[in-house]
């Protein structure tokens, strides 16, 4: 299994050589335990995964334990869960903690190293050697230090080094400009659905005041009243019972996003063991309301081919006087979501929201169903195009980042070779010779 993911040392570039990762660093094993205000300490949280980034600094003040000291140019990786590709080169003096290693280059330059420990091959190895099954990790002693990096002259590496410095910059940027993209079209989704939920599909209608600072104004035949008004609300399970391979889907709020369900990693629940004095099961059209944690508020419409599952520890929401779809969309709105739901959790350290809450939620509805339900298709339609359009974009993102990762890949390990043009290549175009 490992020689799959090295065998490249066999067939080396010319002038290539290979070398063992402990004869090319040295571990820095320079501990202190005092406490210090400076911000030059790094969690693995603070490692961004796969990039090579850091995402921010803390302090010491209250860590408990010795950390690790590191010096500008040592190259610094994530020996826990090591599939979280968790590397960066130090731009300064600081400290860390024990599970991230800290290599200072010898006999390698320190971002050829530092594009090395990111690469596929180095990746795939220690996800194949890390050892412990809730966490995962890889020992230096025992395994890293075995591991034989490719080695090719010192100003190769660095001319690979500067090569890939110059092509991740120009990914990184068209990465950053696709996810400026996304947000651009969340924020018009957003204001669509606000637009059709409280103007309607007539924006010149005569309007009439609400008294209500979440929405001042709605068209002068609408209502304005409670969800309750219009909707019975329940809870799920709360406990869930016994897991069983081919018992009853359990939808819970990991499978909650934003309007849709998904269906990729349900628990499954013994229907024997469901509690008698509830209601779990659950209806096309009813609503699940993530009622806890970091998601709350977050809701989504059942669909006919989830009938009959069960809802886990969230809320339910059932409409029986108005467009269950209507609902469904005004709960995911701005006026609704932010303007109040998140108001309603800020009260307590967990947030946490309950059915009389929820209940108390302000909804603008349409005198009729029928007007509700064409504002419902309007919105199926044109929330799908934009949906359509996000994903779009969100694989062209999955397509660079894959690229970077296979172009590091490539060139750390003599697959493909670097010349002085091809950096001023990159230099010069930028981001369009950088993509595939």
């Amino acid at each position: 299994m490992i020689a799959a993911y090295d065998g490249f040392l066999d067939d080396l570039p010319a002038g290539w050589k290979s070398d063992r990762f402990k004869d090319v660093v040295s571990l820095r094993n320079e501990k202190t335990d005092e406490p210090s205000a400076d911000e030059d300490y790094l969690e693995l949280e603070d490692l961004d995964s796969g990039s090579g980034r850091i995402l921010s600094r803390r302090n010491t003040l209250e860590v408990g334990s010795a950390v690790t000291r590191f010096k500008t140019g040592d190259v610094l990786f994530g020996k826990l869960r090591p599939y979280l590709e968790k590397y960066w080169v130090a731009e300064f003096d600081g400290k860390c903690t024990g599970e991230i290693l800290a290599f200072k280059p010898q006999r390698i330059a320190s971002r050829f190293l530092f594009y090395c420990l990111g690469s596929r091959w180095f990746i795939e190895r220690c996800n194949a050697l890390a050892y412990g099954a809730k966490m995962p990790r890889v020992s230096w002693p025992t395994q890293l230090s075995q591991f034989n990096f490719p080695l090719p002259p010192l100003p190769e590496q660095e001319l690979i080094a500067a090569y890939l410095d110059a092509s991740c910059a120009a990914i990184d940027a068209a990465v950053t400009a696709k996810r400026r993209q996304l947000e651009t079209l969340d924020a018009l989704a957003g204001s669509i659905l606000l637009n059709a939920l409280t103007i309607g599909l007539r924006p010149q209608a005569e309007t009439r005041p609400t008294g209500a600072v979440v929405l001042p104004k709605i068209p002068a035949n609408w209502r304005f009243g409670r969800l309750k008004s219009v909707a019975t609300i329940r809870y799920g399970l709360g406990q869930p019972p016994a897991v069983l391979s081919s018992g009853v889907a359990m939808i819970r709020a990991t499978d909650v996003d934003a309007g849709t369900i998904r269906t990729d990693a349900f628990l499954r629940v013994d229907p024997e063991e469901l509690p008698h004095d509830r209601n779990p099961y659950l209806k096309s059209g009813e609503i699940i309301v993530v009622r806890s944690g970091a998601y709350t508020g977050d809701s989504a419409i059942v669909p006919a081919a989830l009938e009959g599952a069960v809802a886990g520890y969230d809320m339910v929401v059932t409409v029986n006087r108005a467009s269950p779809r209507f609902i469904a969309y005004c709960l995911l709105s701005r006026y609704v979501l932010e303007g109040q739901l998140l108001l309603l959790t800020l009260r307590a350290a967990q947030p946490h929201l309950n059915a009389q809450e929820l209940g108390s939620v302000l909804v603008a509805l349409p005198p009729t169903r029928k007007e509700q339900e064409a504002i419902a298709d309007y919105l199926d339609v044109k929330i799908a195009e934009v949906r359509s359009i996000i994903t779009g974009i969100e694989t062209q993102i999955a397509t660079l980042i894959a690229y970077r990762k296979s172009l590091i890949h490539e060139c750390v390990t003599g697959q493909r070779r670097v010349t002085a043009a091809d950096i001023n290549r990159v230099k010069v175009h930028g981001q369009e010779e950088a993509t595939p």
